[in-house]
Protein backbone atom coordinates (compact mmCIF):
# COMPACT_ATOMS: atom_id res chain seq x y z
CA UNK A 1 0.00 0.00 0.00
CA UNK A 2 1.47 3.70 -1.11
CA UNK A 3 -1.02 5.48 0.45
CA UNK A 4 -3.34 8.11 -1.11
CA UNK A 5 -2.26 10.68 -3.05
CA UNK A 6 -5.30 11.89 -4.56
CA UNK A 7 -8.60 12.24 -2.95
CA UNK A 8 -10.78 11.52 -6.10
CA UNK A 9 -9.40 10.58 -9.66
CA UNK A 10 -11.23 10.68 -12.73
CA UNK A 11 -10.56 8.52 -15.24
CA UNK A 12 -11.89 9.66 -19.04
CA UNK A 13 -11.71 6.72 -20.82
CA UNK A 14 -11.73 2.77 -19.21
CA UNK A 15 -9.43 1.09 -22.38
CA UNK A 16 -5.98 -0.74 -21.44
CA UNK A 17 -4.46 2.47 -20.16
CA UNK A 18 -7.20 3.47 -17.77
CA UNK A 19 -8.45 -0.05 -16.76
CA UNK A 20 -4.53 -0.66 -15.91
CA UNK A 21 -4.67 2.83 -13.56
CA UNK A 22 -7.74 1.94 -11.98
CA UNK A 23 -6.31 -1.90 -11.14
CA UNK A 24 -3.19 -0.17 -9.66
CA UNK A 25 -4.30 2.71 -8.33
CA UNK A 26 -7.23 0.45 -6.44
CA UNK A 27 -4.34 -1.97 -5.40
CA UNK A 28 -2.15 0.77 -3.60
CA UNK A 29 -4.79 2.71 -2.17
CA UNK A 30 -3.49 5.80 -4.43
CA UNK A 31 -7.43 7.42 -4.57
CA UNK A 32 -9.96 7.36 -2.03
CA UNK A 33 -12.71 7.58 -5.07
CA UNK A 34 -12.25 6.71 -8.57
CA UNK A 35 -14.69 8.05 -10.75
CA UNK A 36 -14.77 6.11 -14.36
CA UNK A 37 -16.29 7.93 -17.71
CA UNK A 38 -16.56 6.53 -21.19
CA UNK A 39 -19.03 6.87 -23.83
CA UNK A 40 -20.32 3.17 -24.62
CA UNK A 41 -22.70 2.26 -21.93
CA UNK A 42 -21.49 -1.56 -22.59
CA UNK A 43 -17.57 -0.79 -22.10
CA UNK A 44 -19.17 1.13 -18.93
CA UNK A 45 -20.94 -2.05 -17.68
CA UNK A 46 -17.74 -3.84 -18.17
CA UNK A 47 -16.34 -1.41 -16.16
CA UNK A 48 -18.97 -1.86 -13.55
CA UNK A 49 -18.65 -5.99 -13.41
CA UNK A 50 -15.18 -5.43 -13.16
CA UNK A 51 -15.32 -3.49 -10.23
CA UNK A 52 -12.77 -0.71 -11.23
CA UNK A 53 -14.51 2.30 -10.15
CA UNK A 54 -16.81 3.41 -7.20
CA UNK A 55 -18.67 6.25 -9.98
CA UNK A 56 -19.51 5.04 -13.47
CA UNK A 57 -21.25 7.41 -16.26
CA UNK A 58 -21.12 8.03 -19.84
CA UNK A 59 -20.86 11.84 -19.10
CA UNK A 60 -17.36 12.97 -18.64
CA UNK A 61 -18.42 16.03 -17.53
CA UNK A 62 -19.96 14.83 -14.53
CA UNK A 63 -17.07 12.37 -13.91
CA UNK A 64 -14.33 14.98 -13.14
CA UNK A 65 -16.92 17.18 -10.67
CA UNK A 66 -15.04 17.31 -7.51
CA UNK A 67 -12.00 15.14 -8.92
CA UNK A 68 -8.57 16.71 -7.80
CA UNK A 69 -6.98 14.12 -10.65
CA UNK A 70 -8.03 13.88 -13.88
CA UNK A 71 -6.62 11.42 -16.70
CA UNK A 72 -7.32 11.33 -20.21
CA UNK A 73 -6.96 8.19 -21.49
CA UNK A 74 -8.56 8.30 -25.39
CA UNK A 75 -7.22 8.19 -28.63
CA UNK A 76 -5.23 11.80 -29.20
CA UNK A 77 -7.76 12.74 -31.58
CA UNK A 78 -10.48 12.86 -29.23
CA UNK A 79 -8.56 14.90 -26.91
CA UNK A 80 -9.56 18.14 -27.80
CA UNK A 81 -13.37 17.19 -27.45
CA UNK A 82 -13.02 15.89 -24.14
CA UNK A 83 -11.17 18.96 -23.12
CA UNK A 84 -14.32 21.19 -23.90
CA UNK A 85 -16.68 18.50 -22.46
CA UNK A 86 -14.78 18.89 -18.84
CA UNK A 87 -13.76 22.68 -18.88
CA UNK A 88 -16.25 23.87 -16.89
CA UNK A 89 -16.73 21.28 -14.30
CA UNK A 90 -12.78 21.13 -13.51
CA UNK A 91 -11.88 21.55 -9.62
CA UNK A 92 -10.13 24.46 -9.19
CA UNK A 93 -6.41 23.43 -8.04
CA UNK A 94 -6.92 20.15 -10.49
CA UNK A 95 -4.36 18.23 -11.84
CA UNK A 96 -5.23 17.54 -15.70
CA UNK A 97 -3.07 14.96 -17.51
CA UNK A 98 -3.15 12.49 -20.40
CA UNK A 99 -1.50 9.53 -21.62
CA UNK A 100 -1.10 10.23 -25.37
CA UNK A 101 1.94 9.23 -27.05
CA UNK A 102 2.23 12.38 -28.93
CA UNK A 103 2.23 15.50 -27.17
CA UNK A 104 2.30 18.75 -29.34
CA UNK A 105 -0.95 17.97 -30.81
CA UNK A 106 -2.23 16.64 -27.56
CA UNK A 107 -1.63 19.89 -26.01
CA UNK A 108 -2.36 21.92 -28.91
CA UNK A 109 -5.73 20.45 -28.36
CA UNK A 110 -6.30 20.38 -24.69
CA UNK A 111 -4.27 23.90 -23.20
CA UNK A 112 -6.85 26.17 -25.20
CA UNK A 113 -9.75 24.67 -22.87
CA UNK A 114 -7.71 24.71 -19.96
CA UNK A 115 -9.28 26.86 -17.09
CA UNK A 116 -7.60 29.36 -14.85
CA UNK A 117 -6.14 27.36 -11.56
CA UNK A 118 -6.32 23.89 -13.31
CA UNK A 119 -2.65 22.15 -13.50
CA UNK A 120 -2.05 20.64 -17.14
CA UNK A 121 0.35 18.39 -17.48
CA UNK A 122 0.70 16.32 -20.40
CA UNK A 123 1.86 12.90 -19.48
CA UNK A 124 2.70 9.78 -21.61
CA UNK A 125 3.21 6.27 -19.67
CA UNK A 126 5.67 4.29 -22.34
CA UNK A 127 3.56 1.05 -21.47
CA UNK A 128 1.17 -0.95 -23.25
CA UNK A 129 0.21 -4.44 -25.08
CA UNK A 130 -1.30 -5.13 -28.13
CA UNK A 131 -4.84 -5.89 -26.47
CA UNK A 132 -7.27 -3.05 -25.70
CA UNK A 133 -10.28 -2.81 -23.55
CA UNK A 134 -11.42 -2.40 -19.91
CA UNK A 135 -10.63 -6.87 -19.25
CA UNK A 136 -7.28 -6.38 -21.19
CA UNK A 137 -5.99 -4.02 -17.97
CA UNK A 138 -3.92 -5.23 -15.50
CA UNK A 139 -2.03 -3.66 -12.37
CA UNK A 140 1.29 -4.61 -13.13
CA UNK A 141 1.41 -2.67 -16.79
CA UNK A 142 3.59 0.42 -15.45
CA UNK A 143 5.98 -1.72 -13.12
CA UNK A 144 9.37 -0.31 -14.59
CA UNK A 145 8.31 1.86 -17.06
CA UNK A 146 9.00 4.69 -18.14
CA UNK A 147 6.43 8.14 -17.84
CA UNK A 148 7.42 11.11 -19.56
CA UNK A 149 5.68 14.72 -18.84
CA UNK A 150 6.49 17.37 -21.07
CA UNK A 151 5.12 20.41 -19.03
CA UNK A 152 4.05 23.96 -20.02
CA UNK A 153 5.88 26.80 -19.34
CA UNK A 154 4.98 27.75 -15.97
CA UNK A 155 3.49 24.86 -14.36
CA UNK A 156 3.28 24.52 -10.44
CA UNK A 157 5.93 22.53 -9.49
CA UNK A 158 4.62 20.84 -6.09
CA UNK A 159 1.42 19.77 -8.59
CA UNK A 160 4.18 18.59 -10.98
CA UNK A 161 5.65 16.50 -7.93
CA UNK A 162 2.33 15.21 -6.66
CA UNK A 163 2.07 13.88 -10.35
CA UNK A 164 5.18 12.45 -10.19
CA UNK A 165 5.08 10.43 -6.89
CA UNK A 166 1.61 9.56 -8.36
CA UNK A 167 3.25 7.51 -11.34
CA UNK A 168 5.93 6.43 -9.55
CA UNK A 169 3.84 5.10 -7.10
CA UNK A 170 2.15 3.35 -10.15
CA UNK A 171 5.66 1.79 -10.72
CA UNK A 172 6.84 4.45 -13.48
CA UNK A 173 10.00 6.08 -13.89
CA UNK A 174 9.89 9.63 -14.31
CA UNK A 175 11.17 11.56 -17.37
CA UNK A 176 11.07 14.69 -18.70
CA UNK A 177 11.08 16.00 -22.42
CA UNK A 178 9.93 18.96 -24.38
CA UNK A 179 7.30 18.08 -26.43
CA UNK A 180 8.61 18.24 -29.87
CA UNK A 181 11.70 16.13 -28.43
CA UNK A 182 9.11 13.44 -26.62
CA UNK A 183 7.59 12.97 -30.33
CA UNK A 184 10.40 12.66 -32.18
CA UNK A 185 11.74 9.98 -29.84
CA UNK A 186 8.19 8.27 -29.91
CA UNK A 187 8.84 8.59 -33.53
CA UNK A 188 11.70 6.07 -33.67
CA UNK A 189 11.46 4.06 -30.67
CA UNK A 190 7.46 3.09 -30.79
CA UNK A 191 5.53 4.64 -33.99
CA UNK A 192 7.66 3.65 -36.74
CA UNK A 193 7.86 0.50 -35.54
CA UNK A 194 4.23 -0.22 -35.25
CA UNK A 195 3.65 1.27 -38.85
CA UNK A 196 6.25 -1.39 -40.30
CA UNK A 197 4.54 -4.04 -38.53
CA UNK A 198 1.22 -3.08 -40.10
CA UNK A 199 2.87 -2.57 -44.03
CA UNK A 200 4.95 -5.85 -43.40
CA UNK A 201 1.39 -7.93 -41.81
CA UNK A 202 0.12 -6.31 -44.57
CA UNK A 203 2.34 -6.72 -47.75
CA UNK A 204 2.58 -10.62 -46.47
CA UNK A 205 -0.60 -11.15 -46.63
CA UNK A 206 -0.74 -9.59 -50.46
CA UNK A 207 1.73 -11.70 -52.03
CA UNK A 208 -0.05 -13.78 -54.82
CA UNK A 209 2.90 -16.06 -54.54
CA UNK A 210 1.79 -17.04 -50.85
CA UNK A 211 -1.17 -18.15 -49.73
CA UNK A 212 -2.75 -16.87 -46.07
CA UNK A 213 -2.85 -20.22 -44.83
CA UNK A 214 1.12 -20.76 -45.89
CA UNK A 215 1.74 -17.09 -43.89
CA UNK A 216 0.16 -18.12 -40.94
CA UNK A 217 1.26 -21.87 -41.17
CA UNK A 218 5.22 -21.14 -41.68
CA UNK A 219 5.27 -17.78 -39.48
CA UNK A 220 8.50 -17.72 -37.63
CA UNK A 221 9.01 -15.80 -34.51
CA UNK A 222 10.12 -12.67 -35.90
CA UNK A 223 7.05 -12.23 -38.44
CA UNK A 224 4.84 -13.27 -35.00
CA UNK A 225 6.99 -10.66 -33.47
CA UNK A 226 5.65 -8.06 -36.09
CA UNK A 227 1.89 -9.65 -36.11
CA UNK A 228 1.32 -9.21 -32.09
CA UNK A 229 2.11 -5.19 -33.22
CA UNK A 230 0.08 -5.31 -36.06
CA UNK A 231 -2.51 -6.43 -33.73
CA UNK A 232 -2.84 -3.11 -31.93
CA UNK A 233 -5.96 -0.89 -31.71
CA UNK A 234 -6.44 0.53 -35.11
CA UNK A 235 -8.25 3.70 -33.94
CA UNK A 236 -5.49 4.55 -31.37
CA UNK A 237 -2.54 4.23 -34.16
CA UNK A 238 -4.18 6.05 -36.99
CA UNK A 239 -4.65 9.09 -35.08
CA UNK A 240 -0.62 8.72 -33.64
CA UNK A 241 0.00 9.03 -37.56
CA UNK A 242 -2.13 11.80 -37.59
CA UNK A 243 -1.03 13.69 -35.20
CA UNK A 244 2.40 12.80 -35.42
CA UNK A 245 2.88 12.74 -38.80
CA UNK A 246 5.71 15.36 -39.34
CA UNK A 247 7.70 13.44 -36.62
CA UNK A 248 7.20 9.70 -38.01
CA UNK A 249 7.45 11.34 -41.80
CA UNK A 250 10.78 12.88 -41.09
CA UNK A 251 11.86 9.19 -39.39
CA UNK A 252 10.22 7.23 -42.08
CA UNK A 253 12.53 9.20 -44.31
CA UNK A 254 15.81 8.57 -42.94
CA UNK A 255 14.20 4.68 -41.99
CA UNK A 256 14.06 4.35 -46.00
CA UNK A 257 17.40 5.76 -46.61
CA UNK A 258 18.94 3.35 -44.56
CA UNK A 259 16.52 0.48 -46.14
CA UNK A 260 18.39 1.57 -49.63
CA UNK A 261 21.93 1.21 -48.29
CA UNK A 262 21.00 -2.34 -46.80
CA UNK A 263 19.42 -3.24 -49.82
CA UNK A 264 22.61 -2.33 -51.97
CA UNK A 265 24.54 -4.14 -49.12
CA UNK A 266 22.50 -7.29 -50.14
CA UNK A 267 22.67 -6.55 -54.17
CA UNK A 268 26.05 -6.15 -54.24
CA UNK A 269 27.18 -8.81 -51.51
CA UNK A 270 28.81 -6.85 -49.48
CA UNK A 271 29.31 -9.01 -46.51
CA UNK A 272 31.27 -7.27 -44.13
CA UNK A 273 29.02 -4.17 -44.17
CA UNK A 274 25.92 -6.54 -43.18
CA UNK A 275 27.88 -7.92 -40.60
CA UNK A 276 29.08 -4.79 -39.16
CA UNK A 277 25.39 -3.88 -39.01
CA UNK A 278 23.94 -6.98 -37.45
CA UNK A 279 26.88 -6.78 -34.58
CA UNK A 280 25.83 -3.44 -33.83
CA UNK A 281 22.21 -3.99 -33.56
CA UNK A 282 22.87 -6.86 -31.49
CA UNK A 283 24.56 -4.64 -29.28
CA UNK A 284 21.49 -2.47 -28.81
CA UNK A 285 19.61 -5.34 -27.92
CA UNK A 286 21.99 -6.01 -25.04
CA UNK A 287 21.99 -2.89 -24.30
CA UNK A 288 17.57 -3.04 -23.90
CA UNK A 289 17.90 -5.83 -21.88
CA UNK A 290 20.59 -4.22 -19.47
CA UNK A 291 18.75 -1.58 -18.86
CA UNK A 292 15.86 -3.44 -17.37
CA UNK A 293 13.59 -3.09 -20.22
CA UNK A 294 12.70 -6.30 -21.45
CA UNK A 295 13.76 -10.02 -20.37
CA UNK A 296 16.76 -11.99 -21.72
CA UNK A 297 15.09 -15.12 -21.42
CA UNK A 298 14.80 -17.46 -24.36
CA UNK A 299 11.55 -17.02 -26.96
CA UNK A 300 11.52 -13.29 -25.47
CA UNK A 301 10.35 -14.74 -22.34
CA UNK A 302 6.99 -16.81 -23.73
CA UNK A 303 5.73 -19.64 -21.51
CA UNK A 304 5.04 -22.90 -23.29
CA UNK A 305 1.44 -23.87 -23.13
CA UNK A 306 1.43 -27.49 -20.80
CA UNK A 307 -0.55 -30.02 -22.32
Amino acid sequence: MSGIIYDKIALIGIGLIGSSLARVIRQKGLAREISIATRSAETLETARELGLGDIYTTSSEEAVKDADLVIVSVPVGASGAVAKEIAGSLKPGATLTDVGSTKSSVIAQIEPHVPEGVHFIPGHPLAGTEHSGPEAGFAELFENKWCIFTPLPGTDEAALARLTEFWEACGSQVDIMDKEHHDKVLAIVSHLPHIIAYNIVGTADDLETVTESEVIKYSASGFRDFTRLAASDPTMWRDVCLHNKDAILEMLSRFSEDLASLQRAIRWGDGDKLFDLFTHTRHVRRSIIEAGQDTAAPDFGRVPKKD
